[in-house]
């Protein structure tokens, strides 16, 4: 059995991006900012009306694991691609980066491969338009022992809750990494996601053993301000993470507590910054960094994802963690 020293699951995504103006996201009724989920129709019209279209291979976890394998950690991740060509293309950039996509393509599948229209506004903030395809169908079945149960980090997707096979395939998941003495964690993904899975998520932050989140998803967790809401996130968690748009991160396990200070950087396109901090973090995590030096190693990758377009690295972010004096 392959042991693995990181392993997400969840949605696997081919990112197709396209830059656009403010303008166009308001005839288009694209809310800016935010992922929304759409129908098959709809991914369809949007694709139609991007222009010099890029594609990715994405997905806000997915991005994440190969970020991590990128830096040359054991990784794995688990989940469902369609037998197509977006599907095969998928399956095979994963590889390629250095990650084990553990579940083959499926063949005869009646849903396509998950896709999703991501537009970039001059300011670099990115508006996600999400055809979830086959990925709405991951569920338990997906979920092998020999890979949940071999992870020493399994880090887990908020997004998976919108269904209800992918809450039980993310459940099962996370049983399986601790019961076999590794750490689970979760991305709360947006705060629209916790809006809708209020009362899942406030238990797996007690339940889990890390959580990284925005500073808007942690003020939409609890319902208050961002200072009330990490008091409370720090009774209920192990090791909390807020990291807060161009300004400080937040890091806190018990009494302890760091707080990183980011350098801004104009962005280019801010798709898979928050993917990419939590990339770096958890290298920090995994090779027993310090919190503030995980931190840090977090801010780095995500500087480096937003100075070009795309949501995975293009960069050495080793290198750039050996330039900031990190390892």
């Amino acid at each position: 059995m392959k042991n693995y020293q990181v392993v997400g699951i969840g949605n696997a995504i081919v990112d197709v991006l396209s830059p656009a103006e403010d303008l166009f996201l308001a005839q288009m009724g694209i809310e800016k900012g935010v992922m929304q989920l759409i129908g098959r129709e709809r991914g369809e019209f949007l694709y139609a009306q991007m222009s010099g279209r890029r594609e990715a291979p994405g997905g806000s976890v997915a991005n994440t694991i190969a970020g991590l394998g990128s830096l040359g950690l054991t990784t794995g991740f688990i989940g469902r691609v369609a037998d197509d060509a977006l599907g095969r293309f998928y399956a095979q950039s994963m590889a390629d980066e250095g990650t084990d996509f553990v579940n083959p393509p499926v063949p005869g599948a009646e849903l396509p491969t998950s896709r999703s229209m991501i537009f970039v506004s001059p300011d670099g903030e990115r508006s996600m338009n999400t055809y979830l395809g086959i990925s709405s169908e991951l569920g338990p079945q997906d979920v092998s022992d020999s890979v949940a149960g071999a992870a020493r980090i399994l880090f887990l997707e908020g997004y998976l809750y919108d269904k209800d096979q992918g809450k039980a395939a993310f459940e099962r998941a996370a049983q399986l990494t601790r019961g076999a003495g590794g750490l689970a964690g979760i991305a709360l993904s947006d705060p629209f996601c916790v809006d809708r899975h209020r009362a899942d998520f406030r238990r797996l932050v007690k339940d889990l053993d890390f959580v990284i989140g925005n500073e808007h998803e942690w003020a939409s967790l609890y319902e208050t301000d961002l200072s009330a809401a990490l008091e409370q996130a720090a009774r209920d968690a192990g090791l909390v993470v807020c990291t807060r748009s161009g300004s400080d991160v937040i890091v806190i396990r018990g009494e302890e507590q760091a707080v990183v200070p980011v350098r801004r950087v104009t962005p280019v396109d801010a798709t898979g910054a928050g993917d990419q901090f939590a990339a770096g973090f958890l290298y920090g995590l995994a090779t027993g960094a310090s919190l503030e030096v995980a931190g840090r190693m977090g801010c780095v990758a995500a500087a480096e994802v937003i100075g070009h377009y795309g949501a995975r690295p293009e960069a050495d972010v080793k290198a750039l963690f050996r330039a900031e004096g990190l390892i």
